[in-house]
């Protein structure tokens, strides 16, 4: 005998399932080690204000979050709804951690794609997020007070938000790829997200990384990732103890890619859902 499922239930059912997904993601860019300047769950990188125990505690907090996106998703919301949506998340996120701020960019990366998840787009969750809502995410004004807004006033670098109206060039131009390389060749999972990171940190204007070491820091950190690739990368022999080698020299000098790890976490919610596509 087959039951036929509520469209209710079956839409909740999949919103549940999104929302685990990206908490899922979120750990998983956690435990990814050695990330140069970064907080893992082997140290706290660049950073003395905050420990994995904070993150453990956003990303719980941020489940229902990511469910509610999908589900706005599903019934095609559009982007004011998903900001205020995100703002009361900033504010979850805020109580969970004693106001370290954790996820502040995957809130708004990994929100747009649970909602493109959510809305079971034909397309990669990127173009949706770009076909949906880019122009309104291009249109809308960024908190003044933020290390991004104060980055893109003095040097223009283009920031989450060009990013996510683009429709996440970064994740599928150099993460996945990244990923796949990895993985094809036989490496692990943890391999294959510091491949990515790097080849994100590679590919990106972070400006977590302009906010802590201006121009020269940037290009440090990019050129370092580029050498890092250029020799091997996680394939290499020694590719570990090299990734590790950044890792001091990032702590060394105060750089933390904050913006590469939220678009690791979310090219590795795009991958869970999508494959290598």
């Amino acid at each position: 005998m087959i039951v036929a499922v509520p469209p209710r239930a079956r839409l909740d059912a999949d919103a549940i399932g999104i929302g685990h997904g990206a908490v899922r993601a979120l750990l998983a860019e956690l435990v990814a080690w050695p990330k140069p300047g970064l907080v893992s769950l082997v140290d706290t990188g660049s950073h003395a204000d905050m420990r994995a125990s904070h993150f453990v505690a956003s990303a719980r907090a941020l489940r229902g979050y990511f469910t509610d996106c999908a589900r706005a998703g599903a019934t095609g919301a559009g982007f004011d709804t998903l900001r205020r949506m995100g703002i009361a998340a900033e504010v979850a996120m805020s109580r969970a951690t004693g106001g370290v701020n954790t996820h502040r960019g995957s809130i708004f990366a990994l929100g747009l794609l649970a909602a493109a998840a959510g809305a079971r787009p034909a397309a990669t969750l990127g173009e949706h997020v770009r076909s949906r809502w880019g122009a309104d995410i291009l249109a809308h004004r960024t908190d003044p007070a933020s290390h991004g807004s104060r980055v893109l006033r003095s040097g223009g670098a283009g920031g989450a938000q060009a990013q996510a109206a683009a429709g996440f060039p970064a994740v599928y131009g150099a993460a996945l790829p990244a990923l796949r390389r990895v993985r094809e060749a036989g490496g692990d999972a943890n391999a294959a997200s510091v491949e990515a990171f790097f080849a994100l940190v590679d590919t990106l204007d972070d400006t977590n990384l302009l906010h802590r070491g201006g121009e020269a820091g940037l290009r440090f950190a990019q050129a370092s990732a580029r050498e890092f690739l250029a020799g091997g990368g996680m394939l290499a022999a020694d590719g570990a103890a090299r990734a590790l080698a950044r890792h001091r020299a990032f702590v060394a000098r105060n750089l933390s890619p904050g913006g590469s790890a939220d678009l690791l976490a979310a090219a590795l919610f795009v991958h869970a859902r999508e494959g290598f596509r």
